[in-house]
């Protein structure tokens, strides 16, 4: 137990008598050379030499108290360790025996459910087997781990508005396929031969045939992976999986007779009593809803997937069809909206982008090569912005577009990395701000009509002065930004990123106040941010095909190495497929969210609740925040 250098007696004589020999020698030489010098040294020299000579003569009367002192040494060196590890010692004995009596309480609990099984497999009519054999293990079918999301090339919105949510765009990897099989993880002990089962007549046994076949997982067989495409328009919802075996029922028990039990004597029946009032209640109240109707009740419980709800099945209440689109009411919640169709915008091309003046009278759209602006109570296009000198071949497709506060101008961002700002009433172009390296994916004019954010695939987000004509500052952050917003008081300026992080700077230093991520962050690239009518809000959309409102307390400068922070004050979740728009009404009445599943979802910033859910498009709701890309519904208040 002790280590081998932590002795416990004294060393070698043979190491005693050399360190002697170099004592008496030095004493010697000592003495000699004080011996013409002191008188008084040179006698006690002498006396010392005679007494050394003497001990010497008696080595082992002259050893044993060197011995017994070494001893004392050693032991008193050797102690505290001693002590440390008798310390050590009892500590693991203490865990040791917790462990023991944690175990036998797990034996004990397994041996109480192996006694429970067999009794109730003796009641079903099946052989029981002796309690000591222990019980076999089986491990079930490893789960395959969820499926991991990806980020595609520098085109960040192509694979997403071409549908195919694979080709420069985020995708989802399929889940990796099962490798593990299910096995025991025990094999059965054989008993010892003195403890063999006595061997009896044959007893009738029914085959118990109840229980489903091992290897399937929640009473299911293996499923394919999940699609990783968004379902389209009508599909998806009668498709649903193979309902597993039915739940195993007990058999009656048969009464078997027992020899030692007394005979039985027939005696009359008495009546039974009379039910006491409680239960002449509860005969009295209703049954319960149908089978049928209890499915319905199940079937509309979706919670906030209203993507979920078959539109086949739900009563009009619930619902709204148009020939190219409709919408969904959630069934759980009162019904506090109306929708209806106003307009359909046809486009020659796809559309990346819409904007609703700040007067609502107007929509703006971005397409191939060109910008269209269409009057709101009309459904009529009233401008076509097009910038004439750039070259014809190819495509320019127009990724943003934003009015002015007083709507004289309207600022585009394409795939030529140019911002162009243009006179809506002259059709002409007023600025041209060039300095982006890459595609320009959001803009968002000031308030008060000074500044344009502008964010771009190549990490910056950059402030354009309109006064000026010129670049006032320019941000630069670790990936790709994907969407931009200016405060209402045009304080600050917010993004989202390829990194999940949402940051908020100081709009006239330039310095970071804000960045909102971390645990309670979202879990892949934020696609659209925008604030609160209040100011003191944001709203965030995410590939996480989630929306999560913050609460905006700027924290003052920080560097890059600031702890992330944010206060999430709530998440919405719903979407099938990836969020890339959201938006507040202008009362912040209600959050809205667009997504790759092809809805348009309005959530009760309060509860988190989604009203209703619209669907009116083939592709991806990409920037719906503030309209939709082809269909225009209006929104009212429902009545009664």
């Amino acid at each position: 137990m002790y280590n081998s250098h932590r002795g416990m007696v004294a060393a070698p004589n043979n190491r005693l008598t050399e360190l002697l020999d170099q004592v008496r020698a030095e004493f010697e030489n000592q003495a000699g050379r004080a011996a013409g010098e002191y008188e008084q040294q040179s006698t006690f020299a002498s006396h010392g030499s005679a007494r050394l000579r003497h001990y010497w003569a008696d080595s082992e009367e002259f050893a044993r108290p060197m011995i017994q002192a070494l001893n004392v040494s050693n032991a008193n060196l050797s102690y505290d360790a001693v002590a440390n590890q008798m310390q050590e010692m009892e500590m693991v004995r203490s865990k040791v025996y917790h462990l023991e009596q944690g175990q036998i309480a797990i034996k004990q609990k397994y041996d109480e459910e192996i006694t429970r099984l067999h009794r109730e497999i003796e009641a079903r009519g099946g052989a029981s087997q002796p309690s000591h054999l222990g019980a076999q293990q089986h491990g079930g079918p490893s789960q395959p781990p969820p499926p991991s999301i990806g980020h595609g090339p520098s085109n960040l919105f192509g694979g997403i508005m071409a549908g195919q949510g694979g080709q420069g765009a985020p995708g989802l990897a399929p889940p990796p396929q099962e490798q593990s099989q299910p096995h025991a993880s025990h094999q059965m002990p054989q008993p010892p031969p003195g403890l063999q089962q006595q061997q009896g007549p044959p007893q009738a046994q029914q085959p118990f045939s109840g229980y489903p076949a091992p290897g399937a997982l929640n009473g299911y067989g293996s499923q394919p992976p999940p699609p990783t495409a968004s379902p389209g328009l009508g599909k998806g919802r009668n498709n649903r999986g193979i309902p597993g075996p039915a739940t195993p029922q007990q058999n009656q028990q048969v009464s078997y007779p027992d020899p030692r039990a007394s005979p039985h004597v027939t005696r009359p029946t008495p009546p039974p009593p009379p039910p006491p009032p409680s239960q002449l209640q509860q005969q009295q109240q209703p049954p319960p809803p149908p089978p049928q109707q209890q499915q319905q009740q199940k079937f509309m419980n979706v919670g906030n997937t209203l993507a979920d709800l078959d539109l086949e099945r739900l009563p009009a209440s619930q619902k709204k069809e148009g020939v190219d689109w409709f919408a969904v009411f959630n069934p759980m919640l009162q019904r506090t909206l109306d929708v209806d169709l106003v307009h359909t915008l046809p486009h020659d091309s796809v559309v990346c982008c819409v904007r609703f003046s700040h007067d609502g009278k107007f929509v703006a759209t971005g397409c191939n090569r060109a910008a269209q602006i269409f009057d709101v109570r009309t459904g009529k296009a009233v401008c076509l912005l097009q910038d004439e000198t750039v070259d014809k071949s190819g495509d320019l497709y127009i990724r943003s577009v934003c009015f002015s506060p007083d709507g004289q101008y309207l600022a585009t961002g394409a795939e030529d990395k140019q911002i162009r700002v243009w006179d809506i009433v002259n059709r002409t172009i007023k600025y041209t701000f060039i300095g982006h390296e890459q595609d320009i994916y959001s803009l968002d004019y000031a308030r008060d009509g000074r500044h344009i954010a502008s964010g771009s695939g190549d990490r910056s987000v950059r402030l354009w002065s309109i006064e000026t004509g010129s670049q006032t500052l320019e941000l630069r952050i670790e990936d790709g930004v994907t969407t931009v917003a200016i405060s209402p008081d045009c304080r600050y300026v917010a993004a989202g990123s390829l990194d999940k992080s949402v940051r908020v700077w100081d709009a006239s230093t330039g310095y970071l106040v804000e960045r909102l991520e971390g645990q309670e962050g979202h879990k892949d690239s934020v696609y659209s941010v925008a604030f609160a009518p209040n100011g003191r809000d944001l709203v965030s959309g995410s590939l996480d095909k989630t929306i999560k409102m913050w609460e905006f307390k700027p924290r003052g400068m920080l560097v890059g190495s600031a702890p992330k922070g944010g206060k999430c004050l709530r998440t919405f979740e719903g979407h099938k497929d990836f969020v890339l728009s959201v938006a507040e009404t202008p009362d912040g009445a209600w959050v809205l969210s667009g997504s790759k599943d092809r809805g348009v979802q309005f959530w009760d910033p309060n509860t988190g609740d989604t009203q209703l859910m619209l669907q009116g498009h083939k592709n991806s709701g990409r920037n719906t925040g503030r309209g939709n890309i082809r269909v225009l519904l209006s929104v009212s208040h429902a009545h009664g």
